[in-house]
């Protein structure tokens, strides 16, 4: 079991002085048009993200700051819901849906309202239909280009890229994501980071989830090995944050570490991983990248199965929302078109997906990834597992 040195240390990322303080968000609001953005990122439910934002809200009035309530769930504790008092919150929308009313962040009345910060939890929510857009971050993007600035709540299992990864170690599938660019966005960044066994300790006197439902989250979600790694990738995520705000104080100028490029085929099976893969790199790399798609004739939008053009459409749009430069190239010649491709945009790192076509057919026919193999040697070449077979 991973406990940690500290039981409750904070980690913050600005890209102002790294040495100024979390209570310093105001200099931060300060500055530009477009509204800031400040996320408390945590590595489970009920280390404290609503808690510190309810806390810094009431500082923040107090120093005459103009703040209001857009979205706080305090899910039933009382210590929570005691911070609400004395806070302006704007009113939900109820959204009538199959019979039911659901309640979400009006983000109208916000706009209307026009305060200095808006308090938004649980980012990675999917909005009801019928909401003006699907997820809760882009209500919270919407915010910040009104120039509202935000300071808001995720928990790092919630990221896009990390997706795959945390349901292979936790057994746990999260459909609640955001894209990591919009982690990458934030201006401040606080790490809450608890012990394992306090955050079990809170969870069994009932401070995190109602009583009837302590004993089946202690035998799933909340095992020790499950937090420990969760904790681990909050702690690394915030991390590679603090490099990524290093560098960007640093030179502007040319990344030393060369640019990724994604290579995606047109057959999707292993799109996902290889999305996520690219994303997780280039953020470590603090870098840009590029998703390729190499038309050929055969697979002219007009000769292509809808099913591929299906998943096709949504895979550039996924690379899209994580950040990525989508760039349809046209040739006969895909293994070479990516070869120029890589050489005259400054790629040092290229993943591709592993080869479906049997091997003798590989070694006869030469296959996209034997030539990036062979002829690729001025740059590193990775090549990603499916989810499937990185169960396997």
């Amino acid at each position: 079991m991973a406990t940690g040195a500290a039981a409750c240390s904070n980690t913050v990322v600005a890209k102002a002085a790294q040495t100024r303080k979390p209570e310093d968000f105001l200099e931060l609001v300060e500055r530009g048009r477009r509204g800031r953005l400040k996320l408390y990122v945590g590595f489970a439910a009920g280390v404290g993200k609503t808690y510190r934002m309810l806390q810094e809200a009431h500082d923040l009035r107090r120093r005459a700051v103009d703040v209001v309530i857009a979205f706080i769930e305090p899910h039933g504790r009382a210590d929570t819901s005691a911070l609400i008092e004395g806070l302006e919150v704007v009113p939900r929308r109820r959204i009538d849906y199959r019979g039911v009313v659901v309640e979400e962040m009006d983000l109208d009345a916000v706009l209307f309202r026009r305060p200095t910060v808006a308090v938004v939890d649980e980012i990675p929510h999917t909005n009801a239909p019928g909401s003006q857009n699907r997820k809760r971050y882009q209500d919270v993007l919407a915010l910040l280009d009104a120039g509202i600035n935000v300071i808001g709540a995720i928990n790092v299992q919630h990221l896009e890229s990390l997706n795959g990864l945390i349901e292979r170690a936790t057994g746990v599938m999260v459909r609640e994501t955001v894209p990591d660019n919009f982690l990458k966005q934030a201006d401040q960044v606080v790490n809450l980071d608890l012990a394992v066994e306090d955050l079990q300790d809170r969870l069994r006197a009932g401070k995190i989830y109602a009583p009837e439902k302590i004993p089946w989250a202690l035998e799933n979600f909340f095992k020790d090995q499950n937090l420990a790694t969760l904790r681990e990738l909050a702690l690394r995520e915030v991390a590679e944050s603090l490099d990524r705000a290093g560098t960007a104080k640093g030179s502007p100028e040319v990344k030393a570490s060369g640019r990724v490029m994604v290579c995606l085929a047109s057959n999707p099976p292993r799109a996902k991983a290889l999305l996520s893969r690219g994303s997780r790199l280039a953020g470590r790399l603090n870098t840009d990248w590029f998703v390729v798609y190499v038309e050929t004739p055969e697979e002219a939008p007009h000769l292509i199965d809808s099913e591929a053009q299906r998943h096709l459409l949504a895979n550039i749009e996924k690379a899209k929302e994580l950040g990525a430069e989508v760039v349809r190239l046209k040739s006969d010649d895909p293994a070479q078109a990516l070869l120029d491709f890589a050489r005259t945009h400054g790629i040092a790192h290229v993943l591709v997906g592993r080869s479906v076509q049997p091997w003798w057919r590989q070694i006869l026919g030469g296959s996209i990834l034997t030539r990036l193999i062979r002829e690729g040697t001025d740059f590193d070449l990775h090549v990603v597992a499916s989810a499937d077979e990185e169960r396997a």
